[in-house]
């Protein structure tokens, strides 16, 4: 890739998105020119960066691998090792590999009414050089977050603490856990993750949570898959798999929505039906209904195990402070510890951080409305890449994906050069674009953009109204301006 490059398409990020729209390319546009350029030196995105023990899909790997690309392995919930070799096959069979540039971090966004093209600037990591690479459209496949570092809350008196202190997102490779006395602060998928997985290597680990979050056990072996597998032809079997789970994450997500009391004592029961003699209040009982926040999955009881085995144990309770030899709660309770694991999340970072502008008048985010999901008022021949929050990501990238195919060939066989949503509707509404109370959400509300409070300003985190509206639904709606 050399300065001034043009094509047709240009992708930011060599993830989860940025490779399947890749493949999406080759199979639905394969005239089109493309080019991938990745920050990092390695593809995979967040499956090559988090090195902390046990990470994993924490969404089912028929729902969160590609639709046109089987999942071959026995567990449903994958590991990173084991998606960074389905990402590595996917970049082979589809030619991918020879397109990506490592190491170029895109900076800004520059688009031309005058010629309908995209500038990106990108600089080089490791040379600290400069390019300008030129295309028609550009796909963000950047992810959501900060990629140079995690969320770590204030913690009064951190300093005093003479352990070792980490953030997962920055996890040292050369970190002894025998019999060590470990803290992990936090209550989402990171912490369930890290929690039974060094549980029998360290002396003892405590599960540090301020509020508790909903933890359901399934297996990570699906029966149903593999009789399907072994039944239908490979391809078959993966698509009718798939379908079945995505049609039970709904259903699921709905019945907690329309029931949430019973199902919140669903939940609980399970629980404690999981965690024996081990209480499950005040430790797995939040005081919100399920899926305000996200649900978090205990693979074959994995964490519910380590509980009742006496090597994990949780921790309910508001940090006081810290001192020389571990955490103090405000409850007077003090947790010793050798090593103390902040999982406390991480900080959003629309877009990548890059500045955006259109015929260099700089464009703030924050005021702008999501389109379909996938685009952005007054941003020409810019696609987004962002998946669910109740359900796989991998989903929701798929269909976006699927509709840009349909626009570029709307679009071909008009001879159009762009596609622009304006929201000219007054009675739109501002509201939020994420439908989740969780912490790393509302300390990103005010760089997000919006979505409205109808279609297709609205975001419903819906696969079925989302297929409807991507894959079904005429392109050209009036909303969208095309020239």
């Amino acid at each position: 890739m050399e300065t001034g490059s043009y094509y047709d398409v240009l992708i930011i990020g060599a993830g989860l998105s940025g490779i399947g729209a890749a493949c999406h390319l080759k199979r639905k546009s394969p005239g089109r020119t493309y080019h991938i350029l990745e920050s990092r030196s390695n593809l995979g995105g967040t499956w090559d960066l988090f090195k902390y023990p046990g990470i994993r899909s924490d969404s089912d790997m028929y729902t969160f691998g590609y639709s046109f690309k089987t999942w071959d392995k026995p567990k449903s919930f994958a590991d990173a090792p084991s998606i960074l070799k389905y990402l590595q096959e996917a970049t082979e069979e589809y030619k991918v590999k020879d397109n990506i540039s490592y190491n170029q971090k895109a900076i800004s966004y520059s688009f031309n009414t005058s010629n309908n093209q995209w500038s990106v600037r990108a600089l080089n990591t490791n040379t600290k050089k400069e390019s300008t690479i030129n295309c028609k459209f550009l796909f963000n496949c950047s992810g959501y977050y900060n990629y140079d570092e995690g969320y770590t809350p204030e913690f009064k008196g951190l300093d005093d603490f003479q352990g070792i202190f980490i953030h997962p997102q920055k996890w040292p490779k050369d970190l002894i856990l025998s019999n060590k006395q470990v803290v992990v602060i936090g209550s989402g998928a990171t912490a369930v993750t890290i929690v039974p997985e060094i549980a029998q290597k360290v002396g003892h680990v405590t599960l540090l949570q301020r509020s508790p979050t909903y933890v359901g056990a399934l297996p990570n072996k699906d029966k149903v898959a593999r009789f399907l597998k072994f039944l239908l032809p490979k391809k078959l079997a993966h698509k009718v798999i798939r379908t079945k789970n995505i049609l039970l994450d709904i259903a699921f997500f709905n019945a907690c929505r329309k029931w949430p009391n019973t199902m919140k004592k669903y939940i609980i029961k399970k629980a404690q039906t999981e965690l024996g003699d081990y209480p499950v209040n005040p430790h797995f009982t939040p005081n919100y209904n399920p899926w305000e926040q996200r649900f978090c999955l205990a693979p074959d009881g994995d964490l519910f195990k380590a509980i009742r085995s006496g090597k994990a144990s949780v921790e309910t309770e508001k940090i006081s402070h810290f001192y020389n030899k571990g955490v103090a709660l405000e409850s007077g309770k003090n947790l010793e510890a050798d090593i103390i694991i902040s999982a406390t999340g991480l900080k959003i970072l629309p877009l990548g951080g890059v500045k955006i502008l259109v015929d260099n008048q700089t464009i703030d985010l924050s005021q702008l409305y999501v389109y379909k999901g996938c685009m952005l008022s007054s941003l020409p021949n810019l696609f987004l890449f962002v998946g669910y929050t109740n359900a796989s990501w991998t989903l929701k990238s798929d269909l976006t994906s699927e509709y840009i195919a349909r626009v570029l060939g709307y679009m071909n066989k008009k001879g159009l050069n762009t596609i622009c949503p304006m929201l000219k509707d007054s009675t739109i509404k501002p509201i939020p674009l994420l439908n989740l109370n969780s912490g790393y959400i509302h300390r990103a509300k005010n760089i997000l953009p919006n979505q409205g409070n109808k279609v297709p300003w609205r975001v419903y985190q819906n696969y079925i109204l989302d297929y409807k509206m991507l894959r079904i639904d005429k392109i050209n709606d009036g909303i969208a301006v095309f020239k």
